[in-house]
């Protein structure tokens, strides 16, 4: 089957939504794997080196974040830290969105700034092409912390834990893991953070009705066509002249497609008694192109969001830093996805 590399440098939103519309598998680039194993090298000698207590790493969560874990605890740390999470509600998130969600973690995971160890990420990779895919709930996320209910219940089964989408079943993850042949992994120091944290349950919302625009788009503009040329409507509304007078590229792009399907009508270029045509049809292009011009502002908000990492703490091996920030907040897709609906 063919499959898509994963690398940040070649990675964006038609070739995201090719893969999950296509059913394609997926693999890592050698570079995003390098950068990866580099990534989790610095942090494996810095707390080797450095007594420095770092959030979520040696320390405790929220307002336990000044207690010092040892080191033997941290591994026992990181699985409870999903355990804990793992309290979704409402109904089961559908197979196709779940899916995204998967893939979307990967790609986050992938650009090398979590500190995540190549194994798990490719335990990763490996469900999505195996298509055992987390069931996940709808309700949980606070968006304000990241989406940390519905990324534990995705992390879930890497522990053994948890229900997934196997065979066109719901099963124990832990009987889809036997018949693969894959052994319950033990989640190392900042990896259960790493997989909690991040924007993926909100983003793949925002993927999943974007791909569903994708089919819808060019049918409106043939929809409005055949209706003009039913009603035996006027062109002119369509005219370039009256789009040029209102510059909107959305506007001008919906005006200019429909003059095209219209190019050869006998029917819109017949005798009409009519002055004007009714509203609905004179203000297509400014209704359909305005609602284009939303529609491209959330994919960019989107894809941007999608390439983005969105985890905390932040590891840079290139500046020696470990940072702690707040690149999981969801302000963005939220704005965005309410312009969306």
């Amino acid at each position: 089957m063919k499959s898509t590399v994963i690398d940040k440098g070649s990675l964006n939103m038609d070739a995201v939504m090719d893969v999950l519309d296509n059913g394609l598998q997926i693999e890592l680039s050698e570079a995003c794997r390098e950068e990866v194993q580099s990534c989790r090298n610095f942090l494996e000698e810095y707390l080797k080196t450095s007594d420095r207590p770092i959030y979520g790493i040696n320390t405790g969560f929220g307002s336990l974040r000044n207690k010092e874990i040892s080191r033997d605890e941290i591994s026992h740390l990181q699985r409870n830290l999903v355990l804990s999470h793992a309290c979704g509600v409402g109904k089961e998130v559908e197979v196709d969105l779940a899916r995204a969600i998967l893939l979307l973690k990967i790609i986050n995971l992938s650009l090398g700034k979590s500190a995540i160890r190549t194994q798990t990420l490719d335990r990763l990779v490996d469900m999505f092409n195996k298509g055992v895919i987390p069931v996940i709930y709808e309700q949980g996320s606070l968006g304000a912390s990241g989406d940390l209910a519905p990324l534990a219940h995705l992390a879930l089964p890497l522990i053994g834990e948890g229900d997934v989408y196997y065979n066109e079943r719901k099963v124990p993850s832990k009987e889809a893991l036997k018949d693969l042949g894959w052994k319950v992994l033990d989640l190392e120091a900042k990896e259960g953070l790493a997989l909690l944290n991040g924007t993926q349950f909100m983003s793949g919302h925002g993927l999943h009705i974007l791909r569903l625009w994708r089919r819808l788009e060019s049918k409106s503009e043939i929809v409005t066509a055949m209706s003009l040329d039913a009603f035996k409507a006027s062109p002119d509304p369509f005219a370039r002249e009256i789009q040029d007078a209102r510059p909107h590229e959305g506007q001008r792009t919906v005006a200019g497609r429909i003059r095209d399907l219209l190019s050869d009508s006998e029917l819109i270029r017949s005798s009409r008694s009519d002055v004007q045509d009714p509203y609905s049809f004179r203000c297509i292009p400014q209704v359909h192109g305005a609602s284009f011009d939303a529609i491209d502002y959330v994919r960019n908000v989107v894809e941007r969001e999608v390439l983005s990492v969105t985890d905390n703490p932040m590891v840079f091996p290139e500046s020696g830093r470990i940072i702690s920030a707040g690149n999981f907040h969801g302000q963005p897709l939220a704005l965005a996805l309410d312009f969306l609906a």
